[in-house]
């Protein structure tokens, strides 16, 4: 009987989400429907009423996909052009009821399409460990820990906070944490310190919990870590947080959260300034990693098709595939538990001095690359030298990450397509009980 229930609530869902899917569909092209009809009688100025509604769908779905700033400017340009449209259509006693139908349809449209596209990941619920502890670094992300007082409200939450001072070996203390009964580990730093308590807590299987208090925090994004809420995602040990698992990737035996990378910005983040101006240093370190003189180790590697390569080229590999260039949600990943490494290749000069292609990317379970020499990298932002050949790989489903009961629990472009035209593609799966890409 259990099953049954479980069936029809999930066979309930599945039809309001296609419901909601044929609404987002439908509701636009009757807006526009309405706006043909004004048009006609209100011929010539009418035009101007189809033509601003049309101008305003598009806004309006240019913001829905995006966020942040692009959001809302793609809101604000729709409101603009709407109103204006619509004040069109009323003048003069016009079409009062039409211009009222087509807000109404407009409104429902963005509601429909957001809750279609709704991120989000199933966690699974999960108990408070008993002694957990907090690694927290005080001068991380310009003394993030201390502005929101970390260490007090870990332990507010029953939660033991250690200070990391310099000179400290993180691994090391997080050995001895657990050593003393530590069942649950969290980091309060960058998104390198993560990489190393995440890697003790996959390998002994404890639970989790990333706290963003480094600069980027670009793992916390990804995993569904609300960036402004550095307090509350100490609540993702609470009896309310959730669990997810999600993958790991090493390189060499070095594990990392987010990426790797070789050539460009790997000889960038060894350069003196780089944390005080890192798009200059970037800039500067152009010509000597991509130019036609450029020094150090050639790489050498496989591409998509297993073709052999060679190159001063910039590598990024990273722990599952980011979504690059144009794409929407551009510099996420949608999705840290698919078990694949993303490689993304920057060609520098091809045979005969011209500009290779600009980027090629691919995913993989592993990869490796050979070099010259030792290879400048930068492992989650820090600056190393490894011998190669540098071997890559996915680790599927170690880690056991710990989300707050009141943060997204999933990137933020999990659940947006990448392109508008893969946005329509995504409603017409759903409208026909398919599903969302």
């Amino acid at each position: 009987m259990a099953d049954s229930g479980a069936e029809s609530t999930g066979g309930s869902h599945s039809q309001a989400r296609r419901a909601t899917a044929i609404a987002a569909l439908v509701l636009p092209l009757l807006a526009l429907l309405i706006a043909a009809v004004i048009a006609v009688e209100q011929f010539p100025q009418g035009l101007l009423v189809l033509g601003g509604v049309a101008i305003a769908l598009a806004a309006a779905w240019y913001g829905l996909l995006r966020r942040g700033a692009a959001r809302v400017v793609g809101a604000g340009i729709a409101l603009v052009v709407l109103t204006a449209s619509l004040f069109v259509a009323v003048a003069d006693g016009g079409h009062l009821v039409g211009a009222a139908l087509i807000v109404t349809c407009l409104a429902l449209t963005l509601s429909a399409a957001r809750a279609v596209f709704a991120i989000g990941a199933p966690l699974r619920g999960a108990r408070a460990p008993a002694h957990p502890v907090l690694f927290f670094n005080p001068k991380s992300g310009g003394g993030k820990a201390e502005r929101f007082n970390i260490a007090e409200e870990a332990r507010r939450r029953g939660i033991e906070p250690i200070e990391l001072t310099p000179g400290t070996d993180l691994e090391q203390l997080v050995r001895d944490a657990v050593a003393r009964g530590a069942d649950g580990l969290a980091m309060a730093g960058g998104d390198g310190s993560q990489a190393v308590v995440a890697k003790v807590a996959a390998e002994l299987g404890l639970p989790y919990a990333c706290i963003p208090a480094g600069t980027r925090n670009h793992f916390a994004l990804d995993l569904g870590v609300d960036r402004e809420d550095v307090v509350g995602a100490l609540d993702a040990f609470a009896d309310g947080g959730g669990e997810r698992t999600v993958d790991l990737a090493e390189v060499s035996g070095q594990v990392f959260v987010n990426n790797v990378s070789l050539g460009l910005y790997a000889k960038a983040v060894q350069r003196d300034g780089y944390r005080e101006a890192k798009l200059r240093t970037i800039l500067g370190t152009a010509p000597e990693a991509l130019g036609p003189t450029a020094e150090g180790s050639r790489l050498r590697w496989k591409g998509a098709h297993g073709e052999e390569r060679s190159s001063g080229a910039a590598i990024l590999v990273s722990n599952n595939p980011y979504r690059l260039g144009r794409a929407i949600g551009s510099g996420t990943r949608p999705s840290l538990d698919e078990g694949r490494l993303g490689v993304a290749v920057f060609m520098g000069q091809a045979e005969g001095g011209r500009l290779g292609r600009p980027l090629d990317q691919w995913s993989t379970g592993e990869f490796v690359v050979d070099g010259d020499g030792p290879v400048a990298v930068g492992v989650d932002g820090e600056a190393m030298k490894l011998d190669p050949p540098l071997r890559f790989r996915s680790r599927p489903g170690v880690l056991r990450a710990r989300i707050a009961p009141t943060h997204p629990g999933a990137s933020p472009s999990a659940g947006i397509p990448g392109t508008p035209v893969a946005g329509v593609r995504s409603l017409l799966r759903a409208a026909f009980g398919r599903g969302a890409a």
